[in-house]
This record gives C-alpha cells, structure tokens and sequence, in this order.
C-alpha cells in the first residue's frame, strides 16, 4: 500500500534530465572573479551555490528578507555619499576664499631651502584654518621650490576640485 502521494512521490524521485540547469537566485557578499561583485544579484546552479557558495559564506540566497536587506544597505550608502559629496561642495567653497601663507628660510635670489610639500601645506591647513585634508589629495606636481604666489589643485571627493592660493615668503 502506497501512502506518499503521487504529487509527492513525483518530487521525491525527482532527477533533472540531461541539459536542464536548476538554479536559483543568490545576492553575492564578497566579489568572486568570474562570478561577480558585491551585492550583486545573480544566477547560481543550485549546487554551486549550496555547495561552495553558501558554505563559505560568499553569498545569501536572494529571498524577500535578504533582497530587504540589501535594498536598506545600499540606500544607507546613497545617502552617506550623497552627504559627504555636500560636505566636499561647502570645503571646496571655503578653500577657494582662503589664501594660506607659508614662512621659510631662502636664499638672497628667492630659492626655498628644501621646499614646500604637500604635508607641509596640509600641516599649515591645519594649523591656521582647522581644515584637515590628506596630503594625497593635495595635487601638486613637484615641490614648490620659489618664493611667490602658487595655485594648488585640492581633490576633495570623486568630481570634486578645489583651488588652494598660497603665499610663499622668505
């Protein structure tokens, strides 16, 4: 007597035949090469993913929680990055107004013993305006070896100049 029903029975012998894929929807949490970024939804084989995927935690399944999730996750990231860009805009504003004036030892023909770096403009941003900016995103070419008025590029965020005057004096 037979008590599974065929419904059942069906799901329970079930083999994919040849050629056919069973796969499923999976949101990817570190980036694989070949397979894809971060927070990517893709299609994984089914084994694939509940083999190797899953085990080592490379990626969720892409179900209404987890799709959730992502979506709070990446609107959070829109609007952190939106806010740091209005941040970089009022900096960028700021710096153009301001003309930073640097004191070092020269020579009677107006050569600069050493020369003024990147650090040292970030170190007297610091010291006179209380703007802090990384001396890599201070874009300047070569040091500043002459006593003068220099324009210096500041690269706030991605898109994002600003232009620094600065006072070179003996």
């Amino acid at each position: 007597m037979n008590i599974i029903p065929s419904s059942l029975n069906y799901l329970i012998n079930f083999e994919p035949q040849k050629g056919m894929k069973i796969s499923m929807k999976v949101i990817l949490l570190s980036d694989i090469k070949g397979v894809g970024k971060k927070d990517q939804i893709i299609n994984a084989s089914d084994g694939y993913a509940r083999n190797f995927l899953f085990p080592k935690k490379l990626a969720v399944e892409a179900n209404n929680e987890n799709l959730a999730k992502l979506k709070s996750q990446n609107e959070s990231r829109a609007f952190k990055k939106e806010t740091e860009m209005n941040e970089a805009k009022k900096l960028a504003e700021k710096i153009k107004e301001i003309t930073l004036d640097i004191t070092v030892k020269a020579g009677e023909n107006g050569k600069i013993f050493g020369g003024v770096t990147s650090k040292e403009i970030a170190e007297e941003l610091k010291k006179q305006y209380k703007i802090e900016i990384d001396k890599k995103k201070i874009l300047l070419s070569e040091t500043i070896k002459n006593i003068g008025t220099f324009t210096v590029d500041i690269k706030l965020y991605e898109g994002i100049l600003s232009k620094l005057r600065i006072h070179v004096e003996a």
